[in-house]
């Protein structure tokens, strides 16, 4: 199998995993895979995930929509979360580009993505080199923090035990956002690897989550019940991939 005369582009390598590919440029993907294989490993990656996830979230998607919540179905689609394609209109934001993971559901504009990871990004710089103040309220006052933002922010704010990716709570603090209060979450490792958790109101609903960088920094972004959030921390996508999903699920869970 020759390789295509025209490259492929990471956009179609998400296509081409999520089988939205159009037919005509799929052996062109294939014949492309066959001679990058660290194009094909990552492609093997990203379908490992969307098989986890779909495993994980089908179910409840496809549960019945309660009476008391009709009206809501009319405007909604299911929250069905899959792994999903790299946003390529995204790839000059932030200096270091942006992409793009998972998501059926309404797309976060652009302005917001920006905006919203902008601040949790610079808000994660400026604490996460902080030796003696780098939060607000300890990690070992937790039920004490949880509450406090909560009632400061006007929605539930909840700090996850992450424990399962070797992060222990610092602690938070509150901060200004874009349209209002933010609240804003740390966690570090024994090695002194730290991880951030920045969540502010969202105008939209429902949202893809989306991958940016700045220099050696990462974040993942994605909103939920018109709550943002970012995680921001290392940029080693993997790493940082299981960290935010690590936190998308146990606010998931804890939401409802």
């Amino acid at each position: 199998m020759t390789e295509p005369k025209i490259p492929v582009t990471e956009d179609e390598l998400h296509a081409y995993v999520d089988n939205e590919l159009p037919p005509e440029r799929r052996g062109d993907v294939e014949a492309w895979l066959a001679a990058h294989p660290d194009d094909a490993e990552r492609v093997q990656s990203w379908r490992a995930m969307a098989d986890a996830l779909h495993a994980r979230y089908d179910s409840v998607a496809d549960e019945p929509v309660p009476k008391r919540l009709e009206i809501e179905r009319l405007v909604r689609e299911p929250r069905r979360w899959i792994y999903g394609a790299i946003a390529a209109t995204l790839v000059a934001f932030i200096a270091g580009g942006a992409a793009g993971w998972l998501a059926h559901g309404v797309a976060a504009s652009p302005s917001a993505f920006q905006s919203l990871t902008s601040e949790a990004l610079v808000a994660h710089r400026l604490y996460v080199v902080e030796v003696r103040h780098p939060v607000e309220v300890p990690g070992n006052e937790r039920a004490h923090l949880q509450t406090w933002l909560s009632k400061r922010c006007g929605w539930v704010v909840f700090a996850p035990e992450l424990d399962a990716t070797g992060l222990k709570l610092v602690g938070g603090r509150l901060l200004p956002g874009p349209t209002g209060p933010a609240s804003f979450l740390m966690y570090e490792s024994a090695s002194g690897e730290r991880f951030t958790v920045y969540s502010a109101k969202a105008a939209s609903e429902t949202t893809q989550m989306r991958y940016a960088t700045q220099d050696k920094d990462g974040a993942l972004f994605w909103a939920d019940r018109g709550v943002a959030f970012v995680v921001s921390g290392s940029s080693d996508r993997d790493r940082l991939t299981q960290v935010a999903r690590l936190v998308y699920d146990a606010t998931e869970k804890h939401g409802g």
